[in-house]
């Protein structure tokens, strides 16, 4: 599986879903069980490489924007929500999390922001296929730290300052 073919299918469930993030997710599953095993880790790979690129203080910073608060779980769940908004979305939010702002149509807290069933998907389409669990997907784990510098997360004007267009739209 390419890079193109991953992007393709995240789109396709997310668009059968109509963005519900954990039908998205089951519906990936359904559609990584039409896959042989090799293919699924490719995309676990595919996956999990993306959401070790999304390790950001940045985007964190604009996850806690969105989400109004964002832990270490629920940024995790963010990162594979991100992922399930497609190519378009998740490059624009790592090269300007503000353009988060621009990129997303809408964003309803209830069930926007919380992908987590997703970072699971291809884990359970392999174990289903193979009855055992996904070896080692042989990429480098996320830096212990997210890349870049910290940011003041509970200072309001702060956020607002380095989120604008985000503060703008979904905090005031």
């Amino acid at each position: 599986m390419d890079e193109t073919e991953f992007w393709e299918l995240i789109d396709a469930t997310r668009g059968a879903a109509e963005g519900d993030p954990e039908e998205q997710a089951d519906l990936l599953v359904e559609r990584l069980l039409e896959f042989d095993p090799e293919l699924v880790l490719d995309f676990a790979r595919h996956f999990e490489s993306r959401y070790n690129r999304a390790y950001r203080w940045n985007l964190w910073g604009a996850a806690w924007v969105l989400l109004d608060g964002a832990s270490d779980d629920a940024f995790d769940f963010f990162r594979c929500w991100l992922i399930g908004q497609g190519r378009e979305v998740f490059e624009g939010a790592v090269h300007d999390p503000d353009s988060l702002a621009d990129l997303l149509d809408d964003f309803d807290e209830e069930i926007d922001g919380d992908g987590e069933e997703l970072g699971y998907a291809a884990d359970e389409a392999y174990e289903q296929l193979t009855g055992t669990v996904a070896p080692d997907l042989g990429i480098a784990p996320a830096p212990p730290e997210p890349e870049g510098t910290p940011i003041a997360f509970e200072d309001d004007r702060a956020l607002a300052e380095r989120y604008p267009k985000l503060w703008d739209r979904f905090r005031e």
